[in-house]
């Protein structure tokens, strides 16, 4: 789809929204978003997946090299992290909605390996629509936002992950969101011991998700 903007002026997910905000269609209209300068070099648009019906939404921060390869979100080696976290957490993966701030992967090569950038705020803020339509074509009662990207989309501000890290926090015009790290932030850990630390944490903070989770479903 061919978006014209005047000179000066800057597409954003905005311009490729579907009238139509249900999931499906979302999702094949995000297939063709040009929103941001992202899409050039990705090989294709990550959408969410999930029920929608989900309670609960795991928001990161933008697809992965193996994602992107692959076109479906969390399928590397952190979303190996999250599912076996959310195994102990007795939250069933098939149960919750996972999707990205960023919906393209941003890499530059390092020899033969394309590595992973974090996206600049530009390009947070022009696919924020995106995570907006999601949640409000899901209304779940539950988001999780896994690092400071995903935070800083949801909540619309910079979130201090250390500071604000294991809260639930009330959000305007939001479902109730939690904060924690990404999973991904576990394998820059040092050492193999300070990684299972780190896991643990981690696993412990899903475990307060499915406590939660489980509390609101029954309200």
């Amino acid at each position: 789809m061919a978006v014209t903007k005047n000179k000066g002026e800057s597409a954003t997910a905005l311009d490729f929204l579907p009238a139509k905000r249900s999931l499906p269609s979302l999702r094949h209209a995000a297939e063709d978003c040009q929103g941001c300068d992202l899409y050039q070099n990705a090989t294709q648009t990550v959408f969410g997946e999930g029920p929608a019906r989900a309670s609960v939404v795991f928001v990161g921060e933008q697809p992965g090299d193996q994602e992107d390869r692959q076109g479906h979100p969390f399928v590397g080696p952190a979303g190996r992290l999250l599912d076996r976290a959310l195994e102990e957490a007795q939250i069933e993966r098939t149960d919750v909605y996972v999707t990205n701030a960023v919906k393209h992967f941003k890499w530059i090569w390092r020899g033969k390996r394309r590595l992973h950038q974090k996206p600049a705020v530009r390009q947070i803020i022009a696919c924020r629509p995106w995570l907006e339509a999601e949640i409000a074509a899901l209304q779940p009662k539950l988001v999780v936002c896994m690092g400071s990207t995903a935070a800083q989309s949801v909540l619309s501000r910079p979130v201090p992950i250390l500071k604000d890290r294991g809260k639930f926090l009330a959000a305007e015009n939001m479902p109730l969101v939690f904060i924690t790290i990404h999973p991904s932030a576990i394998y820059r850990q040092r050492d193999r011991s300070a990684q299972e630390k780190e896991y643990q944490r981690f696993a412990a903070e899903m475990k307060l998700v499915g406590r939660k989770l489980r509390s609101v479903e029954t309200e």
